[in-house]
C-alpha cells in the first residue's frame, strides 16, 4: 500500500514535465494493480489549487473520478491523526501538509509514500517517484 502525494495528481492534471509517469501509476490504481491511499486533506489541497487556477471542470472530473479508481482509498483524517501530525512536524520540521501525510502514511504502515516531494526523504517511511513503482511493477 502506498501513500500518494498531493503532487502526484497535480503533475498529470496540470500537464507538467513528469506527467506521463503520473498518468501511468494513476491508471495502475484506477485498474487495481496496485493499492494506494489519498488523503482527504490531499483532496481539498487539489481543490483550492485547482479553484484558484479556475479550472473548475477539471476538479469536478477529478472528483468525479475518484470514485472509480478500484486501487485507490480516501483516508479521512481525525483530529487524532492531526495532532500526531503537529507532533511530526515538531520532531522532523516538515511542514503542517507534508506532515499530515507522513502521520497518514505511518498509520496505515505504508510500503512509500509516492511524492516528488524531497521534503519525504531520509524519514522511516521511503519516498518513491511513479517511474520507481513502475519499473518494479
Amino acid at each position: 500500500m502506498y501513500l500518494i502525494d498531493t503532487n502526484i495528481f497535480l503533475e498529470a492534471m496540470l500537464s507538467r514535465s513528469r506527467a506521463q509517469e503520473c498518468i501511468e501509476l494513476l491508471k495502475m490504481l484506477k485498474d487495481g494493480k496496485i493499492e494506494g491511499v489519498v488523503t482527504d486533506f490531499a483532496i481539498h489541497s487539489i481543490m483550492i489549487l485547482l479553484e484558484r487556477f479556475k479550472r473548475l471542470n477539471e476538479l469536478k472530473r477529478f472528483l468525479q473520478s475518484l470514485v472509480l479508481y478500484k486501487g485507490l482509498h480516501v483516508y479521512i483524517t481525525s483530529i487524532t491523526d492531526e495532532i500526531k501530525a503537529i507532533e511530526l512536524a515538531l520532531e522532523t520540521g516538515l511542514d503542517i501538509d507534508d506532515a499530515i501525510q507522513y502521520a497518514v502514511a505511518l498509520s496505515i504502515d505504508a510500503e512509500a509514500i509516492i511524492s516528488f516531494d524531497r521534503h519525504f526523504d531520509n524519514l522511516k517511511i521511503p519516498r518513491k517517484e511513479p517511474k520507481d513503482v513502475l519499473i518494479s511493477s
